[in-house]
């Protein structure tokens, strides 16, 4: 009876937080994956978010779980994407993957990003995944450019894994403001989408001077 209670008790201790990983990082992983083929899903507000349970977590190592999750499905999901793109620039009729890049590209931005792609090589694929709505232009401007499959993932590597410690420390700092995770998923998630629409409201605001 005694060791029955033993263990109950133990299961009711760790249960949640095990629970909580085994879901957590195979649904990170999915989620970010899907956001990467698919631009709807706000990847950077989930790493952030998930970067701010695992801060307030006992088990060790969770924050480096959520960064080799949410790098590696960003670095998967990206490089299956332009995968896709290259197939779709080879065929007669195209591909839904390629529209749907070309749809996210504006025929000013996707200049911009050549231009700045024939200047400056790699270190411009890099900075596109940290800003906002920059990582499909430069995706479409390496197609364009005829790059291989090689070279894309060469570059995207690094750009993954700073989008990824980028998102973990807005995550991380929201972690520590805050005693609960729901308040700290909160702020992240305000942050996260501060940062997304600042740099369009800068530029109505330029445009309207």
């Amino acid at each position: 009876m005694a060791a029955t209670t033993t263990v109950a008790a133990a299961t009711t201790t760790v249960s949640p937080e095990s629970t909580q990983q085994a879901i957590g990082y195979p649904s990170l992983f999915l989620l970010v994956l899907i956001g990467a083929l698919v631009p709807v899903v706000p990847t950077g507000a989930l790493v952030s978010s998930a970067a701010v349970v695992a801060f307030h977590q006992t088990a060790p190592f969770s924050l480096a779980l959520v960064f080799v999750t949410a790098s590696t499905a960003a670095f998967l999901g990206d490089v299956t994407l332009y995968w896709l793109g290259r197939r779709g620039m080879g065929s007669k009729n195209g591909s839904r993957w390629l529209e749907a890049i070309r749809s996210r590209a504006p025929e000013e931005r996707l200049a911009q990003a050549q231009e700045k792609l024939a200047e400056h090589g790699v270190a411009v694929l890099v900075l596109s995944r940290l800003v906002p709505a920059g990582r499909l232009p430069v995706m479409l401007a390496c197609l364009l450019a005829k790059w291989s499959m090689r070279r894309f993932a060469r570059g995207n590597l690094p750009a993954c894994l700073a989008w990824a410690v980028t998102y973990q420390l807005i995550g991380i700092l929201g972690g520590s403001l805050f005693p609960e995770p729901w308040q700290g998923v909160v702020a992240a998630i305000a942050l996260t989408v501060v940062i997304s629409v600042a740099p369009g409201v800068w530029k109505r605001v330029r445009a309207a001077k």
